[in-house]
């Protein structure tokens, strides 16, 4: 069960400025992921897709060969460029068949996680193509016109007797070249499931706010 993750990294970031080299319990955000990607039973190379020589150099000091760095080109450089866009750049380039793809805003997301997730697809990959992470909720929720989507306000069910609904939470997306191509370069294929990840693991870094409260989680992580 060989798999290799991509993990793709810009220079910039517009919402916390050099957010992938920001100090993060005393090192770069970065490292938290790869660490868990690296302590993976699966994972043998990590590759890290950036427009940034910054993080290239650092990658491979820190974290000697098992990285693969790949220089990204122009043409997919920009906070515009489409994710997938970058990963069917890096599929074009490795050899392998299996990919799992995340994100350095996910640095509590755990290699025990990581593992299971693996295994569930490839347990299962006679039935699906693809798993990507999702976060479950259960609460009340409206739309911007204050009409219930998910239950009806005449009843006032329990939320915990809601059918729950699942958010995509970015943390993992596993799939193959050919569930790639086959869904038009997407990597959520045709025939997808979902893989539950608890939501303090599932902590994802978009606002200055996510890096505070992500940076207090990870130093008490042995007690979550």
């Amino acid at each position: 069960m060989n798999i290799k993750a991509l993990l793709p990294m810009k220079g910039n970031s517009q919402r916390v400025p050099n957010k992938n080299m920001k100090s993060f319990n005393g090192s770069p955000l970065y490292h938290a992921i790869v660490k868990s990607l690296l302590a993976s039973k699966y994972i043998n190379n990590v590759v890290i897709n950036t427009d940034s020589e910054v993080i290239a150099k650092d990658a491979k000091k820190t974290f000697g060969d098992k990285i693969i760095i790949i220089d990204r080109p122009t043409e997919i450089q920009g906070d515009f460029v489409s994710m997938n866009d970058i990963i069917a750049y890096d599929l074009s380039k490795l050899d392998g068949e299996h990919f799992l793809q995340t994100h350095s805003t996910n640095p509590l997301l755990k290699s025990e996680t990581i593992d299971s997730a693996i295994e569930n697809y490839f347990t299962k990959i006679d039935n699906f193509d693809s798993v990507f992470g999702v976060t479950k909720v259960q609460t009340r929720f409206y739309d911007k016109n204050a009409k219930a989507i998910n239950h009806n306000p005449n009843e006032l069910l329990r939320t915990q007797d809601l059918e729950p609904m699942y958010e995509e939470n970015s943390n993992f997306y596993i799939f193959s070249k050919e569930a790639f191509k086959n869904s038009n370069n997407k990597r959520i294929g045709l025939k997808p499931q979902i893989f539950e990840v608890n939501k303090l693991e599932a902590v994802d870094i978009d606002e200055p706010e996510d890096f505070i409260m992500a940076e207090l989680l990870y130093k008490n992580k042995d007690k979550l």
